[in-house]
């Protein structure tokens, strides 16, 4: 049985610290999940919350991805996150574990009453911004099922390890967009992300998280999406929309 434990606003500096450092618990498994994931209980200073463990042990081996790095390749989606201001993604770090060192992400609790399906179809603020880092990040599995819609209406997004391949491998349900011009606010976010991926903070996490190449590739997918200053079309040689879409 999973076990109840307090939560504290996920922006707040201490959840950080609390991933990074808390006593991990492991409380049950998401057995319908690919690869080992976890739900766990994390303690530090009289501060608790629930988190999901990902250790790079529990990976299942993938063609088109190299062995045991899809853990760093959620925690350089975070980074990514962090760095549009968006929070698309919940603090995520990677530490060590109970089962070795591996991914651990702040555990959200969602608006369980709010119709996915309708979410994925809608124009949510929230959606056009996450289609946008996704094209970033270049995301191959944007399913529905990775939205975590809130009560106050902010959407999260999870399960990134398979971005940020060299390649473009862009698969999503979030094509409401395609072709349509960018929101400034997403140009401005863009261009700044260039800048931080060149000669900032970003570009040096990256680089620890990620090969060259694959940090070369982001930056070079950000000065498309600013130059084109259009969402991305569907490819014509990768499937659209990952399987199954939910």
């Amino acid at each position: 049985m999973l076990k109840a434990v307090q939560t504290f606003p996920v922006h707040d500096e201490g959840a950080l610290r609390l991933l990074r450092e808390g006593r991990i618990e492991v409380e049950g498994r998401l057995v319908e999940a690919t690869n080992m994931t976890l739900y766990c209980s994390l303690s530090l200073g009289g501060r608790t919350a629930a988190c999901v463990y990902k250790p790079v042990r529990g990976e299942r081996p993938l063609w088109d991805f190299p062995d045991g790095t899809l853990a760093a390749r959620e925690v350089a989606a975070f980074e990514v996150s962090q760095a549009t201001g968006w929070g698309v993604v919940p603090p995520t770090v990677y530490r060590d574990g109970p089962f070795g060192p591996g991914m651990c992400q702040l555990w959200i609790d969602t608006e369980h009453e709010i119709d996915l399906m309708r979410l994925v179809r809608s124009r949510h603020p929230g959606l056009r911004r996450m289609a946008v880092f996704d094209a970033v990040v270049n995301n191959a599995d944007r399913k529905g099922g990775h939205l975590l819609p809130l009560p106050d209406g902010h959407v999260y997004g999870v399960d990134h390890g398979v971005c940020f391949a060299a390649d473009d491998k862009l698969r999503t349900v979030l094509w409401q967009w395609r072709g349509k011009p960018l929101a400034p606010e997403a140009a401005v976010v863009l261009a700044r992300l260039a800048r931080d991926l060149e000669s900032g903070e970003l570009g040096r996490r990256l680089r620890q998280l990620l090969t060259l190449a694959e940090v070369e590739a982001t930056w070079t997918r950000v000065r498309r999406l600013l130059d084109t200053g259009v969402h991305p079309l569907p490819s014509e040689d990768w499937p659209a929309i990952p399987w199954p879409p939910i």
